[in-house]
């Protein structure tokens, strides 16, 4: 998908790999303000998928760490809004300290992974606008879409053994743009 901008997001494994962490964007964002959101970005002119999530990680959350930290990737995502994302699994381990960038993140939360494991986490409605199924992940009171529960949805199947495809999974109206 040539036409398609790269970015990256982090899937960072926290508290010795029971829980991950889950931003929630700063409203004065231009794009996609106070939406649910995993640490990443746009990948700078010759930078990896890989380089560009542990930047982004380290720009918003003030967590450093390399290429060694890295757990592997999962299924690139193309999102409505004309980006291809590729989410990159990061071992960052038990007692993070954490910075948050206040430019780009309201704030920061662990989720644990039971939470993502329990049967009704996820759920898949459909929308007028398109014939794919939209995917939510219920957090809180709120719902988390697509791409970031796509994302999550593909995560937890890998953790559970089982192989799942998300790139066809439907993002609401609102992310299109």
């Amino acid at each position: 998908m040539p036409d398609l901008k790269h970015a990256a997001v982090a899937i960072t494994l926290v508290d010795d790999g029971t829980a991950f962490l889950l931003t929630l964007r700063a409203t004065s964002l231009r794009g996609h303000s106070g939406q649910w959101a995993l640490p990443g970005g746009r990948c700078d002119a010759g930078e990896t998928a890989i380089d560009a999530a542990l930047r982004e990680l380290h720009e918003e959350l003030g967590l450093r760490r390399d290429a060694s930290d890295v757990l592997g990737l999962l299924d690139d995502y193309p999102t409505r809004s004309g980006y291809l994302i590729t989410p990159v699994l990061v071992w960052a381990g038990a007692d993070v300290a954490l910075t948050l960038n206040p430019d780009e993140v309201a704030s920061v939360h662990r989720i644990g992974l039971d939470a993502i494991a329990d049967d009704d986490a996820f759920d898949f409605i459909t929308i007028p606008e398109s014939e794919g199924r939209v995917i939510r992940y219920r957090h809180d009171d709120s719902h988390i879409h697509a791409p970031t529960a796509a994302l999550i949805y593909q995560f937890r199947e890998m953790l559970a053994g089982r192989i799942t495809r998300v790139a066809e999974l439907e993002q609401p109206v609102f992310a299109w743009r």
